[in-house]
């Protein structure tokens, strides 16, 4: 059984020392492929870097980050834009008024450029949003009949809000480690409104290691917890979980295991 970890920064700081071992790792217990997203300018070179030393295992997605956001975002774009079409997906972009709303219009502003390279490349957008989904949802409206789709990545939403996202036809959620936390409410809330032919696995590595891994550098095997924590939630096999979900990743990313 092979699956696939949409969303992992393997390219950071965290995987330096092992990166080798860490790829072995996600291998020997069953990831097929690994999704690795950008957040700046200076992680074009390091994505594309991982990438082409992992050739047709890891697979990049380049843009920026909205926590990167800052008044030079129209630069950051700029340089950003040629590598991009390297990619497969334009991401992680997205919003984020969690923290902080200071640069809060150059997000919607950047974002909304990044919405358009999806347009205009046909690349599948790889969306972070944190407090900011009606402002998503906005945006996103505008250019619902011309997008190619895309993931909304670590969905920890309610039933409303999940629906709210489903009405984008070629979107899918991206489910993690969050599924596996004991006051989690998604083993509930995504058999009752979400398909799995809606969702794709992901990790978020290093960040939010699934139970029982929590407190420790999340990494690409770890997939396997969320899998096997979906399969328990949908009451299917995890042989059918992986197989409903790498379907999702060949129509949505092209990403094929």
């Amino acid at each position: 059984m092979r699956f696939i970890d949409t969303h992992c920064h393997l390219d950071g700081e965290e995987f330096r020392e092992d990166l080798d071992a860490v790829v072995t790792r996600a291998r020997e217990a069953g990831a097929g492929a690994i999704g690795v997203p950008g957040i700046d300018v200076k992680s074009c070179d390091t994505v594309l870097e991982v990438c082409r030393r992992y050739s047709g295992y890891c697979f990049p997605m380049l843009g920026l980050h909205p926590e990167e956001v800052r008044a030079d975002w129209a630069d950051s774009l700029a340089a950003i834009a040629p590598a991009a079409r390297e990619a497969i997906a334009i991401g992680e972009v997205g919003l984020d008024f969690y923290w902080s709303r200071e640069f809060e219009q150059e997000q919607l502003l950047a974002f909304e450029e990044q919405v358009r390279w999806s347009v205009e490349l046909q690349l599948p957008l790889m969306i972070h949003c944190r407090k900011a989904q009606n402002e998503m949802v906005a945006i996103l409206k505008r250019y619902r009949e011309d997008l190619p789709g895309g993931v909304f990545h670590c969905f920890t939403g309610n039933a409303l809000e999940a629906k709210e996202l489903l009405q984008f036809d070629r979107f899918v959620l991206g489910i993690g480690g969050v599924l596996t936390f004991k006051k989690s409410h998604l083993p509930e809330v995504l058999p009752e409104v979400v398909p799995l032919n809606r969702i794709v696995l992901e990790t978020d590595a290093p960040y939010m290691a699934p139970v029982p891994m929590r407190g420790q550098r999340n990494e690409p095997a770890f997939v396997a917890f969320v899998l096997r924590r979906l399969a328990e939630a949908y009451g299917v096999s995890e042989e059918e979980v992986a197989e409903r979900t790498n379907a999702n990743c060949e129509k949505i990313l092209n990403i094929i295991v």
